[in-house]
């Protein structure tokens, strides 16, 4: 940032080399005695040349009697702490450049802006918001300064205060067409969640899977969501699966608690394979108590579940609603039986007195594992707002990977 200053500044002081005695230009007359200038010339060609110990005495010698000189000289002051990388002295020297009426017009706002960034690496805060509002008055609306803005409030420990401005700062980035910064996602991501926030917890992370998408990009955001969100069961199982078929099923947590809802939910042979794959993946031991007690228990239900399909598919052909549908194509999605899974849910919608944003959801879900992308996606953009609306979301950034992958 303050490179960016200092450059700035150097380009308004371009002119230096050709100063003339008397000269008019639009703005503040530039008035310089030959002394002055000479001094000035030797001063910048020291800075030029990065020598700053024949730049800094050349400078203290220069004894400035008119505004534009004085202006100048606080603008290679302020070059000379640049490349000294003193902070402080580069705020003076700004000060000083203020208290001129050599300013440029044009150059005002965004010197105010870097006025404020100094104060705030000093901790003056107070000078910093001021800086801030006075750029802000001049025209200055670049979106470094509103996340300076959320930044000042995060240092003063006001994270509410905080939050409004970072989310300004990522519209303002998306509204210029250039990606959100992923550290500014993970600071409103910690934002929503002190918040309560959960949808905008899921659009964060989704916003960020869109952009960083490895095995441990989706488990984090997958776990984490799930630790807070609150959803139903089935909602929950939904995100388990996702995070499966990415391979993201990373410990023993995360198999054991994906067993433990499908066993909860009634899906007796999801809670059977993936107890058998966590072993399989090293993760789950057949010694470990708890996922060895479950096993027992589910295997001879899993046989059964099975068993009971054929039933259950006349029961939801003749019955007058689709919730007989919905149930069986949940079973056939916890089997992996996709294409059956597909048939059933659009036999729910086509019958009604069902959740339509859980059935497109699943049905969305079940077009994507059965490889028809396009129909999957149009599914889950009619499932709406709400817990499901999330679920759907996540399973539509992993649809469009897949189809980039495809591609």
């Amino acid at each position: 940032m303050a490179a960016v200053a200092g450059a700035a500044v150097a380009g308004m002081l371009a002119v230096t080399p050709a100063y003339a005695k008397k000269q008019v230009v639009s703005g503040p007359p530039i008035v310089m005695s030959d002394a002055f200038r000479t001094n000035a010339q030797s001063a910048e060609a020291a800075l030029k040349a990065r020598d700053a110990a024949s730049a800094a005495a050349r400078i203290s010698a220069l004894t400035p009697t008119t505004d534009f000189e004085a202006y100048a000289a606080s603008g290679l002051r302020y070059q000379l702490a640049v490349q000294q990388r003193d902070v402080q002295a580069q705020r003076v020297a700004l000060t000083d450049m203020f208290k001129t009426s050599s300013v440029p017009a044009a150059d005002a706002p965004r010197l105010r802006y870097v006025a404020g960034y100094l104060s705030y690496l000093v901790g003056n805060y107070d000078d910093a918001v001021a800086q801030l509002d006075y750029a802000k008055t001049l025209g200055y609306s670049g979106v470094d300064a509103t996340m300076l803005r959320a930044d000042i409030a995060m240092r003063r420990k006001k994270p509410k205060d905080a939050r409004p401005y970072l989310e300004a700062a990522m519209v303002q980035k998306r509204a210029s067409g250039e990606p959100v910064p992923l550290p500014w996602i993970d600071r409103g991501i910690s934002m929503a969640y002190q918040a309560g926030d959960w949808a905008e917890v899921s659009h964060l992370y989704r916003e960020r899977l869109a952009r960083a998408a490895s095995r441990e990009d989706w488990r984090s955001a997958l776990t984490n969501y799930l630790s807070v969100a609150g959803l139903d069961t089935q909602a929950q199982l939904d995100l388990y699966r996702l995070q499966a078929a990415n391979g993201a099923m990373a410990s023993e947590r995360d198999y054991q608690s994906y067993a433990q809802l499908a066993e909860k939910a009634g899906y007796y042979a999801e809670a059977k394979a993936i107890i058998e794959s966590g072993r399989k993946a090293g993760k789950l031991m057949p010694t470990q108590a708890v996922t060895s007690q479950l096993l027992k228990g589910v295997t001879p239900k899993a046989t059964k579940e099975i068993a009971g399909l054929p039933a259950l598919a006349k029961k939801a052909a003749a019955a007058p609603t689709g919730k007989e549908a919905l149930t069986l194509g949940d079973s056939y999605v916890s089997l992996g039986q996709f294409p059956q899974a597909v048939e059933q849910y659009r036999l729910a919608l086509s019958k009604g007195g069902v959740d339509a944003g859980r059935v497109n959801a699943r049905l969305g879900m079940a077009l994507a594992r059965s490889g028809d992308l396009a129909s999957a996606q149009t599914a889950l953009s009619q499932v709406g707002n709400g817990d499901w609306g999330n679920v759907a979301g996540f399973w539509s950034v992993w649809i469009d990977q897949q189809s980039k992958k495809a591609a």
